[in-house]
């Protein structure tokens, strides 16, 4: 089947849209303007002038949250974070059967999937650059698609919080992109249980079980356990995966002013789909071979483990300050066995690989949080000190054969060689926010990291030394539901290039600017915002004209620089009382300002990833006879994407995949108080589509199909 290819006329997604659906909801809810307002009942959340929406999202039906501090560890509303921030919430991900962090970057404003290296090593992409962060309950974890790339499994999340751009005061090093925030799902005080079964499309099958309870009388101990399996095939042929999780937690209250969290996670994936993109032509052409095509092996696995011990204390003092300290310890065992169709000579082969990854991550986090008073106003402050330890070791194992026969036995792997880094950064930060008016208020951050890279197996250490992050943002109310923003944020990334003194470049720093406005709307319940950014990501190594004097191989300069601009537009939440929103559009042009290679300047930075993002959901639940039914669905478009492929002869091929939007449908219907019943149908057109494109006709950088339709049938029963 040929994949669908469209020009670069094709969807363009139109902002009135949103425009509508806000004037058409602050009419609805203004109609009776001159009489009290009724209060807007979100599940078990009541908003009325009094009430807004709290942290946690279970529950409440909603699209959005009452406050998240992952941006800069105060507890603000979205209005007041000077930053383009988004929510995945609890319900959003129940209406569209999410199972997985690529499901959340699917659906989430301004965030790319790429699986440009097959769909079994994806990465995640926002405003033009990887995303090397994730965080658990606010601490960070090094993500990479490679090494390391276990998709947390969202049974055991109450939301997922992103924040775009630059994040080095929450996170440290890293890239200017985005931090991805997994916020766990706490016990309750009230008993509850629900049993899940879901069954989908090529043999799809999924069970979750979720209990939690007060654990004595008085309700100070509390706990909860949450179990989940998935086991499934998919569109392409003798693909198998599983997936399985253990989560429990519990939480006792020391005081009426100290709370001890304590948890543990254990999460198992296996599939035989470790590489698995199709090639292309040696013309540079896609091979538009069946979408059910599997090129991978027999003997193909990547299984991976990783176990979780977290917890956290805090206090809370009578004059408003808390004291909280937060740690997490998890290890990743990862077995690699794969292949992936190359062409280093001139027949079609396999490339086969082995490794074994033993990962070691620990975080710790200590803060204290609270008012102070100064020139007759209140203002807040966080001051705090992080830690984080990451010990990888991978195992290699040869034959690494670049010309294995494509329909080859598996390969003896013998183990023959060792790699071992141990990546330390301790880091001491501070934020206040100052209320200088009514209606100004300032956000001033500061960060000192000291990084640390020991290479024990090689001669590659290096240091950065009390390297220091910057945080400014300014928020000016217009008026009762509206702010305007302007904010400078960046981060650091260590490089291991050296320069002609043999020392290691100065780290990449990513510098942030962003501006925008913000509405909040019917007391928090829907959230608005447009964004305009800038980010520059210099001191990148460059190449100089001349290795006169080089005392090493090569030597770099600290002097690239790649220019990052665009805008985020985003809407979330309750357009009426029934009816629930988000989505947004965002334009990024990432591009190269000065580079190594002359011929890059003012050329794409990631060709093959697009730069223009549309994505809606919404769900509505009936009132009156229908009142048990709701419907819902999403729409994403995206631009087109591109990759020059060099050819055998030194000419090009322009390979393209055109723009295309692929729409998801839900119908639930609650046929009593306990069980819940919904369908999914996702990609209900059968678009033939590619989700990532190749690069090379030689190597592994590869074709990847997006998913055909399929259905998801959903039961839920809780009590």
């Amino acid at each position: 089947m040929v994949a669908q290819q469209h020009g670069g006329k094709g969807f363009s997604p139109s902002l009135m849209a949103i425009a509508i659906c806000l004037a058409t909801s602050q009419a609805a809810f203004a109609a009776d303007a001159e009489t009290p307002a009724a209060p807007l009942e979100l599940g078990a959340t009541q908003i009325s002038g009094e009430q807004q929406l709290g942290e946690t999202t279970e529950g409440t039906q909603s699209y959005t949250t009452g406050a998240m501090a992952t941006a800069t560890k105060l507890p603000l509303t979205m209005r007041e974070t000077p930053q383009a921030v988004t929510v995945i919430t609890r319900q959003r991900m129940d209406d569209q059967a999410m199972t997985s962090v690529n499901d959340v970057v699917k659906n989430t404003p301004g965030l790319f999937l790429s699986q440009a290296d097959g769909p079994g090593r994806q990465s995640y992409k926002s405003r033009g650059f990887d995303i090397d962060n994730m965080m658990f309950d606010g601490i960070p974890s090094s993500y990479s698609g490679y090494a390391n790339s276990v998709q947390p499994n969202l049974a055991m999340f109450d939301r997922v919080e992103v924040i775009r751009g630059a994040t080095g005061l929450i996170t440290g090093a890293g890239n200017p992109s985005a931090a991805i925030n997994f916020v766990r799902k706490r016990p309750t005080a009230t008993p509850q249980v629900s049993l899940t079964g879901a069954v989908g499309s090529w043999d799809d099958y999924r069970g979750e079980f979720d209990a939690s309870s007060a654990l004595n009388d008085s309700g100070t101990l509390r706990g909860r356990v949450v179990g989940s399996y998935r086991d499934a095939d998919t569109f392409r042929d003798k693909e198998n995966s599983n997936h399985g999780l253990f989560y429990g937690i519990t939480e006792a209250d020391l005081s009426e002013d100290t709370t001890l969290t304590l948890g543990f996670s254990r999460q198992e994936d296996q599939t035989n789909m470790f590489w698995g993109g199709l090639p292309i032509g040696v013309d540079g052409h896609h091979l538009n071979l069946p979408r059910s095509t599997n090129p991978g092996s027999d003997w193909e696995n990547k299984k991976l483990t990783i176990n979780t011990v977290f917890g956290d204390i805090e206090h809370r003092f009578d004059n408003g300050w808390k004291l909280n300290a937060a740690a997490s310890s998890s290890q990743l065992d990862g077995v690699f066995t794969g292949s992936y169709q190359s062409r280093y000579e001139t027949e079609l082969a396999r490339t086969v690989y082995q490794s074994h990854q033993d990962d070691k991550q620990f975080g710790l986090d200590t803060f204290a949080s609270g008012p102070v008073e100064a020139f007759g106003r209140t203002h807040e402050v966080v001051v705090g000190t992080s830690k984080r330890i990451y010990d990888a070791t991978s195992k290699e194992y040869s034959p690494y054969d670049t010309n294995y026969p494509l329909n080859g036995a598996k390969p003896d792997f013998v183990r023959d060689g060792k790699g071992h880094s141990i990546t330390t950064q301790d880091g001491v930060y501070l934020t206040t926010r100052l209320n200088l008016a009514d209606p100004l208020k300032v956000i001033l951050g500061a960060r000192v990291d000291w990084y640390d890279y020991d290479d024990r197996q090689g001669d590659g250490d290096y240091k950065v030394t009390r390297n220091l992050t910057r945080y400014a943002g300014v928020i000016y109310d217009l008026d009762e539901h509206h702010s305007v923003y302007a904010s400078y944020t960046d981060i650091f990334t260590p490089q291991t290039n050296r320069d002609f003194s043999d020392k290691p470049l100065e780290p990449i720093v990513g510098e942030n600017y962003e501006v925008g406005i913000k509405g909040e709307y019917f007391n928090g319940a829907l959230n608005a915002s447009l964004a305009v950014f800038q980010i520059d990501q210099k001191n990148r190594a460059t190449l100089p004209d001349s290795q006169a004097g080089c005392p090493i191989t090569t030597c770099y300069e600290a002097s690239g620089l790649v220019r990052s601009q665009g805008i985020d537009l985003e809407l979330q939440g309750a357009v009426t009382e029934n009816w629930q929103v988000g989505g947004g559009f965002s334009y990024t042009r990432a591009h190269y300002i000065k580079d190594t290679n002359p011929a890059n300047e003012n050329q794409s930075f990631n060709s093959d990833t697009p730069e223009r993002l549309f994505k809606l959901t919404t769900s509505y639940r009936f009132q009156g006879p229908l009142e048990k039914l709701r419907i819902g669905g999403n729409v994403n478009w995206q631009s087109r994407m591109y990759n020059d492929v060099i050819l055998a002869n030194g000419s090009s091929y322009r390979l393209e995949q055109g723009s295309y939007a692929v729409a998801d449908m839900m119908a639930g219907y609650q046929v009593n108080k306990n069980l819940d019943l919904q369908l999914n149908v996702n990609n209900i057109f059968d678009r033939t589509y590619y989700s990532a494109i190749a690069s090379s006709p030689i190597w592994g950088s590869t074709d990847t199909y997006g998913n055909p339709r399929s259905f998801a049938l959903t039961a839920k029963y809780s009590f």
